[in-house]
């Protein structure tokens, strides 16, 4: 099999579905494809998985002057792709990414390949990988209607890391050092961080740290502003301030130790927060197509979330956490909102497709 897939919200899906696929298929053999230059390499080879990187760009709303370029570097990845699927022969492709994944599915037109759609609405990359497709597996069923209706669609759901389910609520407390009564929130932005979900805690942190206790994951680049932050406060309130600038395996503690998240509205939102029950405050991207905002429109419809304009944020962060701490009914009903979109065997789902697809591959 061939996985080809970009950054974002395939990474980790398709780390949980390569997982459920060894555990049914210990020999099956894969080859993970990706950008260059791309962050998931490290996670690709971290999982043990060969990987190798091709030439990829898109074209979504690129201006005219770098089209060119962008359609270069597209044929020089399908020239690149060629020679992968005539060196590894693989019997099915495996989609979960944007436009990295574009050059492999013209390189391998006519193989049975499986695309997994990790947001509710997929992009124009996504939306070209269906024609190709032979199978399509979405999060949630309102997904099915971006798709021709002739589309082979199955709704398994967000495939999670299996190392998340290991965490309780106490165990994740005891091992983030969370022994206090008052609520946890998490804050968190995704891979690399929220600026503007930063600046907002911070402006904010001491009026927080009176009402609740803080798992903040920064990302790197505002690291020093945190913790310059938490040096500041006073020792008790330092206390109540668990900072970190990126979580991977640890990742779960904290999903498993809050009650309420401040989040983006990446498509991991619709698979980790429904796993642990976890209701969100979410404030979608933006600076980026719209995804994450029909992300979060669809939770808040869901009454699992609210939703805050990133513009709007630093002056309605505390009065929107107040009134949600004031009304515990109303946390009470988002939380039981997001935990009926649990789906915790969709890897599981999924690998079964992709399973059935190589089968009918070899005849």
């Amino acid at each position: 099999m061939i996985c080809a897939g970009g950054t974002g919200g395939g990474v980790y899906p398709a780390l949980a579905v390569h997982e459920a696929l060894k555990a049914v298929h210990p020999t099956v053999e894969v080859l993970w494809v990706g950008g260059e230059g791309g962050m998931e390499a490290g996670l690709v080879q971290r999982a043990g998985i060969p990987f190798q990187a091709i030439p990829a760009a898109g074209v979504h709303g690129v201006g005219l002057r770098r089209l060119p370029r962008n359609l270069a570097a597209i044929l020089r990845g399908v020239r690149a792709s060629e020679a992968i699927l005539t060196a590894f022969k693989p019997n099915v492709l495996f989609f979960t990414g944007g436009y990295v994944a574009v050059p492999m599915a013209l390189a391998g037109w006519g193989l049975p390949s499986l695309l997994f759609v990790p947001d509710v609405e997929p992009g124009l990359a996504l939306r070209v990988l269906s024609y190709s497709a032979r199978r399509i597996t979405v999060s949630l069923e309102e997904s099915r209607r971006f798709f021709s209706t002739k589309a082979d669609v199955r709704v398994t759901g967000y495939p999670v890391r299996p190392e998340l389910m290991h965490w309780s609520k106490s165990k994740g407390r005891q091992h983030l050092e969370i022994c206090g009564e008052t609520p946890v929130l998490l804050v968190v932005g995704g891979s690399k961080g929220a600026h503007s979900i930063n600046l907002a805690v911070l402006e904010h942190l001491q009026a927080l740290l009176e009402r609740v206790e803080i798992i903040h994951v920064s990302g790197a680049s505002d690291w020093p502003l945190v913790q310059a932050a938490r040096e500041a406060l006073p020792a008790e309130k330092a206390r109540r301030y668990h900072i970190f600038p990126y979580l991977h395996d640890e990742m779960g503690a904290a999903l498993a130790a809050a009650d309420l998240a401040l989040s983006r509205a990446g498509a991991s939102v619709l698979g980790e927060f429904p796993l642990f029950g976890l209701p969100a405050i979410l404030v979608p991207y933006p600076h980026a197509w719209r995804y994450q905002r029909v992300n979060a429109q669809m939770l808040t419809r869901q009454g699992a979330a609210l939703m805050i304009e990133d513009s709007k944020l630093k002056s309605g962060l505390l009065l929107t956490l107040e009134k949600l701490l004031e009304t515990p009914e109303k946390l009470n009903a988002m939380r039981a909102a997001m935990t009926s979109l649990r789906t915790p065997q969709a890897a599981q789902t999924i690998a079964r497709h992709i399973l059935e697809l190589a089968g009918e591959q070899h005849g």
